[in-house]
């Protein structure tokens, strides 16, 4: 709701005075009388954040989860009883500040991740989760002129559970193909609880991720300090794990891994060890354990982490980075400058982008047909490969269609 709606709604409902505050003030003005009505019971939700003095906040994904007025107080009694975490979605009733208080409160916690506290009483902490190989492939292709996402699942599949890298040299289209694929995501897995994560990115487009993507945008721009950046990163991979605890499948877009290290790299205290190009030595420890967190959980539950990675920029402290990521994913797709200079879309390096244990998110036929498309594009340069495949998907309807016409 924009601003002047907000302040019509004040007006309306008896307050006056509230032109000169700003849009979370009149929030929190609004229903602040609200629930001072006789018999009103107000509901509150948000992700948990817990302070070292014990208790928590709830924070807000409309800012972000960074700290507003708009957040609700959790006491440290309600966080020992529940077994509450770091990242918890909490839902229920709350009430007003009083006298010299901030914040509302939460009375009574209803639901925990979307599930009641008996459902979730025997959770496992996420460290103790078996991990396993993708074996649940997340379709991308939609419709037949969509090809960024075809060529996807016949380059490099990806399946729940997926840590997968698409490393991008600038003004490859990475930002767009990472929209396609969410826009895939919501379209052939609706189950799928889909966040979108951008950290040091223009405004622009932050607001066209938002409109396009239904799933959750979480953002930080470039002109944010970097403290911004870890503390929203570190809010949403939290969230996440709870998530997964609570069996959910969940799908984290990182537009980009680089300026996330990057801002690691800038907060974390110096131990006086320093790489090649300026990184700390231990800046990396904390963006790796963002990125090691995907994983596909025997027993139900996945974290599919799909991060870009920035190369050739010109900066050695990104190269840098990008070796210390390269390997530790179990999916890459490499984005090719020379296809984009050409305007050749999906800017996408067939032969040297795949995925580790591919067997298993293929049927065996359509593996055998994959192993045959590769073999008749190795020879070829990229971008005859890309011109060649792009104008044969044209000609079919589905990825399956295209399979089936090749010849033996």
């Amino acid at each position: 709701m924009t601003i002047d709606k907000l302040q019509a709604y004040a007006r309306n409902i008896g307050l006056k005075h509230t032109a000169p505050l700003s849009k979370s003030a009149v929030v929190f003005e609004i229903v602040k009388t609200i629930s001072e009505r006789p018999n009103e019971v107000l509901y509150g939700e948000g992700v948990l954040e817990v302070l070292p003095d014990g208790f928590g906040f709830l924070r807000s994904p409309y800012y972000n989860y960074l700290p507003s007025t708009e957040d609700i107080y959790v006491s440290p009694a309600q966080i020992r009883r529940f077994d509450l975490r770091k990242g918890d979605s909490l839902y229920g009733s709350i009430r007003a500040p009083k006298d010299k208080e901030k914040y509302f409160a939460m009375l009574k916690v209803e639901r925990i991740n979307g599930k009641t506290f008996e459902e979730t009483r025997d959770r496992v902490l996420f460290e103790t989760l078996t991990p396993l190989y993708p074996s649940e492939r997340l379709v991308m292709e939609t419709t037949r002129e969509r090809l960024s996402t075809r060529v996807l699942d016949l380059a490099a599949p990806i399946g729940k559970g997926q840590r997968g890298l698409i490393v991008a040299p600038p003004k490859s289209g990475k930002t767009i193909l990472m929209q396609h694929i969410a826009n895939a995501i919501e379209i052939n897995n609706p189950e799928v609880i889909l966040m979108v994560l951008l950290i040091d990115e223009r405004p622009e487009e932050v607001t066209d991720m938002i409109r396009t993507v239904k799933g959750e945008v979480i953002a930080s721009t470039f002109d944010e300090p970097p403290e911004r950046h870890v503390q929203i990163a570190d809010m949403a991979i939290e969230k996440a794990r709870r998530l997964v605890e609570c069996g959910y499948d969940v799908v984290i877009l990182l537009d980009n891994m680089t300026r996330l290290a990057r801002a690691y790299n800038t907060v974390q205290p110096h131990s006086g060890k320093i790489l090649t190009g300026g990184v700390d030595a231990n800046a990396l420890h904390k963006p790796k354990r963002f990125f090691g967190a995907a994983r596909n959980v025997e027993g139900g539950g996945s974290l599919t982490i799909i991060a870009t990675a920035l190369i050739d920029t010109g900066s050695r402290m990104d190269e840098v980075i990008f070796e210390e990521f390269k390997g530790t994913g179990n999916m890459e797709l490499v984005l090719d400058r020379r296809l984009a200079d050409r305007r050749i879309w999906p800017a996408i390096n067939f032969i040297t982008s795949g995925t580790r244990q591919e067997e298993r998110l293929y049927h065996p036929d359509e593996l055998d047909k994959i192993y045959r498309l590769r073999q008749g594009l190795a020879d070829l340069t990229p971008v005859d490969a890309m011109n060649l495949l792009t104008a044969r998907l044209k000609k079919t309807a589905s990825n399956a269609e295209f399979l089936l016409s090749m010849k033996e």
